[in-house]
């Protein structure tokens, strides 16, 4: 992949990074769409979650999405929840020519459904661009989805993070995360001090 693919993914990367802490239950993801070297759309996961941000990028691009490439920081779902069209499905039908990828999704609507989809369409995929700068947007969401809990780190102010976590150290704090990780949250912050220790004591604080 050439350095023009670099820039593109570092664009999307920034798109994302500054929905995070908005877009929970679903990670922040980026899209760009560029064709003949020039960005034709651009979009962000919207705060909430919904919609994605392939399914925004491709109507703001309209025509010019015909033939372009569509550089993204996650793995286009292959499946909705909802049962509506997937990203994978509308790049497709938007007449997308190639996706390159960070990095890939194991939720169970993607977990490579998305870029199968894509390549049986016959679309060219390319996979790990910037994955390592990438992952930061959907470590959060990836905890959630292997533990059942909201990551937790110590932050001075909570900027990027859903929510800030101010249990009670003496609490009960898998139960408490479990719950907070029920209703979407993804990441969660708190202050240095007493429950900051008593989350590292039990492992339950992120590096």
């Amino acid at each position: 992949m050439s350095d023009d693919d670099a820039r593109f993914m570092a664009r999307a990367i920034e798109l994302a990074l500054a929905r995070m802490g908005e877009t929970w239950p679903n990670p922040a993801v980026g899209c760009v769409l560029v064709k003949d070297g020039q960005v034709v759309a651009e979009a962000a996961t919207a705060p909430g979650g919904r919609p994605h941000a392939e399914e925004q990028a491709v109507p703001a691009a309209g025509d010019a999405a015909r033939g372009a490439t569509a550089y993204v920081t996650l793995e286009p779902c292959g499946a909705r929840s909802s049962g509506r069209a997937s990203c994978a499905q509308f790049l497709v039908e938007a007449g997308i020519a190639r996706v390159v990828v960070a990095a890939l999704d194991p939720s169970p609507f993607a977990s490579g459904r998305g870029t199968e989809r894509l390549r049986q369409a016959g679309l060219v995929v390319e996979a790990g661009l910037m994955e390592d700068a990438a992952g930061t947007l959907s470590e959060g969401f990836l905890h959630r989805l292997e533990t059942g809990r909201p990551m937790v780190r110590v932050s001075a102010d909570g900027t990027g993070f859903d929510a800030r976590f101010a249990a009670s150290p003496r609490a009960d704090l898998v139960t408490e995360l479990k719950r907070l990780g029920e209703a979407g949250y993804t990441r969660l912050w708190t202050g240095p001090g007493e429950l900051a220790d008593a989350l590292a004591e039990q492992g339950l604080l992120t590096a």
